[in-house]
């Protein structure tokens, strides 16, 4: 859900314009950057917020003018969308809400001539603006990491594929531990897909899949020998072509004719390997999507 500012004509979420009461929320008519800029809500109108705030029957700090957007405090478009962008990349990280709180982020903003680089990183941008957040809260050494490898035989422990990236069950953004107790061993695509996922959710939908896992280690199973032969093939018409100094010879265009039937077989089969993959990953997703509407029992 997402408001435009009266004041500034930023489009931000929500939160942006919440403010918690004694007994029910408020929506302002304005954003938490403007009214921490010392802007009173009662001088502006907004008829967006207004409606939604009467209608979940929350207090609206307001007027009952219309937005004027000749009004606004950044009356530049593109301006305007750097914010937004640099605005959501920090609501959206869970490392930048701990270490920096939004008031003192919204405070940095108002203190600097400062408009966010759509070309920089995020924590770039906080660099540039002068502030610090440590994204790099994963301390295990090499040796760790090759312990946890040995340990669960180079084989991801959710699906069952190879793997060597060393997952944090805890997600360490949320509980710094390093410890080895709280270290597993996944594949790359799990551990994406886990992300800041809790340990025990993921498993719980993990375990809802249990033949789509095993099939996903079929097809990889399959595939890893074929790619092998083709590498093989390639590297033996190479040679031919080396020794017998031609291109177009019979012998040769059979053995290209071959790798391409094998090719062909390959992908396909990597067709539909990913397609079973990508299936899988929405199934993860919607079901993070799910627990965290069932936390939220707001809906703003």
């Amino acid at each position: 859900m997402k408001f435009q500012c009266s004041s500034c004509g930023l489009r931000l979420n929500s939160l942006h314009f919440k403010v918690q009461g004694l007994i029910n929320p408020k929506l302002t008519s304005i954003c938490d950057l403007c009214r921490q800029r010392g802007l009173v809500p009662e001088d502006y109108g907004n008829p967006v917020v207004k409606i939604f705030a009467e209608n979940l029957l929350f207090a609206f700090a307001g007027n009952n003018e219309d937005v004027d957007s000749d009004r606004f405090l950044i009356p530049d478009t593109k301006k305007r969308r750097a914010y937004e962008g640099f605005l959501q990349d920090y609501d959206g990280n869970v490392l930048a809400k701990q270490q920096l709180p939004r008031e003192k982020l919204n405070q940095a903003l108002l203190d600097k001539d400062f408009v966010p680089d759509a070309n920089l990183t995020f924590a770039e941008n906080l660099s540039e603006l002068g502030l610090e957040v440590d994204f790099q809260l994963n301390t295990v050494d090499y040796i760790d990491r090759e312990r946890i490898r040995a340990k669960y035989k180079y084989r991801c422990q959710y699906c069952g594929r190879r793997g060597r990236s060393v997952d944090h069950k805890d997600p360490v953004s949320l509980s710094n531990d390093n410890s080895l107790d709280n270290l597993i061993l996944s594949c790359s695509e799990c551990n994406r897909i886990k992300s800041n996922m809790p340990y025990e959710l993921f498993v719980k939908l993990n375990e809802q899949i249990p033949d789509i896992n095993q099939k996903l280690v079929k097809y990889e199973d399959a595939l890893a020998p074929l790619k092998k032969e083709f590498q093989e093939r390639r590297k033996l018409l190479s040679a031919k072509m080396h020794l017998k100094g031609v291109v177009n010879d019979p012998e040769l265009n059979a053995m290209r004719k071959s790798n391409k039937r094998l090719q062909d077989a390959i992908d396909s089969l990597e067709s539909d390997y990913h397609a079973l993959a990508l299936a899988r990953e929405d199934h993860f997703k919607n079901g993070w999507k799910l627990y965290l509407a069932g936390q939220d029992s707001d809906i703003i």
